[in-house]
């Protein structure tokens, strides 16, 4: 066991060496300085008054007066104008007492230009993670503060390791198999500690997730998906490190990632049901263990698929009923790059789901019948 996992260790942290691609930066300059401050909305001097009208489009402004809360010109007082379009998705109508985000122009010979870019809602998603944060204490005792530790774990690999690599030029298929095999190790070994549970329970989560990965790339070069069917990705041509990016190889590790956590809870409560199974009854054979473990994980795996299935359609439902309102045929819209691409996305998560409970069952059956034996 111990080997296993300093084999796995040694291969996390020495393969991405051989992964680097070649990184261009190419920077502009000029005499124009940009930051972002917060600010508060202290006076609504004129309410948006239409200025100009197209067959299109109107455009029309708030008169406001804010106070700068934090940087260079903080307690400052400035009026400004914020210019509304007449579309819902992109205008910001505030009102008095609002907290906003401010965007800061700053030239050499001139004074600060600001606009109002966007609402304040940082401090509410602070208020969440505190509420979740005593429940999952309140409730979890120690195992609730080893969850939040290793949140905190797979927080910092995402964005302090794994998303700085890729736009270093990192090959994203196997940077993310690597990371997403740290976090594995790490969360269990915490969660669960160095024993046959937490091993069975890496085996059977590494399993599943390599296995949807690889059929995600196949399937991906198969139906021709390009990885640039979201406007997120799309705008990453454009970034000032001119970097070319692997756009397929960024589909399949979203879907690695993504899969990862639903195959690291059905790994676990195979494995943990194993375990307790076997500390019950330590004469049942390895086979009966075995079964009892994948009944265990079909109860799971109906369940757990509707909920891979229904998060990605959820996030989707606005385009669905865009489809259903110009009564798109569905030839057309599952041809599409965008629908087939969330497809995939949907079904290689519930197969690699599916692939982690067989897998689990066989490894924490073999692992228990051999230290049986020894």
């Amino acid at each position: 066991m111990k080997r296993f996992l300093v084999l796995i260790i040694l291969i996390m942290f020495l393969l991405p060496s051989a992964l680097y691609a070649d990184e261009q930066v190419n920077y502009e300059e000029d005499n124009i300085e940009t930051f972002t401050e917060r600010g508060e909305v202290l006076e609504i001097i004129a309410d948006a008054n239409e200025d100009e009208n197209t067959d299109e489009f109107s455009v029309s402004s708030q008169i406001v007066k804010i106070k700068v809360l934090t940087g260079k010109y903080k307690n400052e007082e400035f009026v400004i104008e914020n210019n509304i379009s007449g579309n819902i998705a992109f205008d910001i109508i505030v009102e008095k007492g609002d907290k906003v985000l401010l965007f800061i122009e700053e030239g050499l010979d001139q004074g600060p230009t600001i606009y109002i870019s966007d609402f304040i809602r940082d401090t509410y998603l602070y208020y969440i993670f505190i509420a979740f944060a005593i429940l999952l204490i309140v409730i979890g005792g120690i195992k609730g503060i080893k969850s939040l530790v290793t949140l905190s774990i797979t927080i910092a690999v995402i964005f302090k390791i794994m998303l700085p690599l890729l736009l270093k030029g990192f090959n994203p298929i196997w940077l993310t198999i690597n990371c997403a095999l740290g976090i594995t190790i790490i969360t269990f070994l915490i969660i669960g500690g160095l024993n046959i549970k937490s091993v069975s329970a890496i085996i059977g989560t590494l399993g599943g997730v390599l296995f949807a990965g690889f059929l995600a790339y196949f399937i991906g070069i198969t139906a021709n998906l390009t990885g640039l069917s979201s406007e997120e990705a799309s705008m990453l041509l454009y970034i000032p490190q001119n970097m070319q990016f692997d756009f397929r190889g960024l589909l399949f590790a979203g879907i690695i990632i993504g899969t990862l956590g639903a195959v690291m809870d059905v790994a676990m409560s195979v494995s943990s049901s194993m375990y307790e199974i076997r500390e019950l009854n330590p004469e049942i054979s390895p086979k009966e263990l075995m079964k009892s473990g994948l009944n265990v994980g079909k109860d799971i795996m109906g369940t757990m698929s509707n909920t891979l299935i229904l998060a990605y359609t959820g996030s989707s439902v606005p385009l669905l009923l865009l489809f259903m309102a110009y009564e798109t045929s569905i030839v057309k819209i599952l041809n599409l790059d965008l629908i087939a691409t969330e497809v995939v996305r949907s079904f290689i998560g519930s197969i690699g789901l599916i692939l982690t409970i067989p897998i689990t069952a066989l490894a924490a059956g073999l692992i228990l019948k051999h230290k049986k034996q020894s």
